[in-house]
């Protein structure tokens, strides 16, 4: 228990952090807003045209007698806005930080700077560490689609799909945003996917504390955007912890609000 109170408190400091250095925490919001606008619109159409969608791809249905022709459809086009929905949650994250991939980068960069004066690099060109990010929010995406999927069918079972199996879909749609999140400090530290699981299957309550509420948080779509920045602030922070570095600032003097590269001056 005492792990998931840590990890929410990771969520709680990276929050704090980019609340503390307003540059970083403005420039932060740019991808998750872009991503949102992208993700409305697509849900927009399939509203208005979601329907049409469903009676051309159920010709068979055309024949049936009423009522059952437009109670199948109805809840065809219903299933499909909800798998959209859920598809819109599990990928919000991987899309809004393949998007935002150079900004979160140098506000990870800032918080780790902060921390202990200097930033692990890759040493990787953009284009190969962009590369490299869309490949990986890939498989975690096909991994989330799989649970995704298995949980919706088991969202039908009386009482345990009503009660049990959302608290479950929480727990599992925050391991893979804290997966994705930590994946920004954790790829510049050269930690491949696999072992990005493996620190994070060994720190399952570690991860449930920062991305069970997170996931919460961001069923609301302005919500996400918002607390983005401080999830990646947060993030850094937890991936630290989990390759065995500090995590608390080793000088009393804070950095200046804006510029934690200061820090690394005052260290010189």
């Amino acid at each position: 228990m005492r792990d998931l109170g840590r990890g929410f408190g990771y969520l709680m400091k990276g929050q704090r952090w980019v609340a503390q250095h307003g540059k970083q925490y403005g420039v932060g919001l740019l991808p998750g807003l872009i991503t949102l606008l992208l993700y409305a619109g697509a849900l927009v159409a399939l509203g208005l045209w979601g329907a049409d969608l469903v009676d051309w791809a159920t010709p068979f249905a055309d024949d049936w007698s009423s009522p059952w022709a437009g109670l199948f459809r109805g809840f065809l086009t219903a299933l499909l806005f909800a798998l959209a929905l859920l598809l819109s949650v599990l990928t919000f994250t991987a899309v809004t930080l393949l998007i935002g991939q150079p900004f979160y980068e140098s506000l990870s960069e800032k918080v780790d700077i902060s921390v202990s004066g200097y930033a692990p690099e890759s040493g990787l060109p953009l284009w190969r560490e962009l590369l490299i990010s869309a490949r990986d929010s890939l498989r975690i995406l096909v991994r989330a689609l799989v649970w995704g999927v298995l949980l919706f069918a088991l969202g039908f079972i009386p009482v345990v799909g009503q009660t049990v199996i959302p608290v479950v879909g929480f727990c599992v749609t925050g391991f893979f945003l804290v997966e994705e999140l930590t994946g920004v400090a954790l790829q510049r530290r050269g930690v491949e996917l696999r072992e990005r699981l493996a620190l994070l299957r060994g720190h399952k309550q570690l991860a449930w504390g920062f991305g069970t509420p997170l996931a919460v948080a961001f069923l609301v779509p302005f919500v996400a955007v918002f607390l983005m920045p401080g999830a990646v602030a947060g993030a850094t922070l937890m991936a630290r912890e989990l390759v065995g570095e500090e995590t608390a600032a080793t000088t009393a003097t804070a950095p200046a609000a804006d510029d934690p590269d200061d820090a690394t001056a005052g260290r010189s």
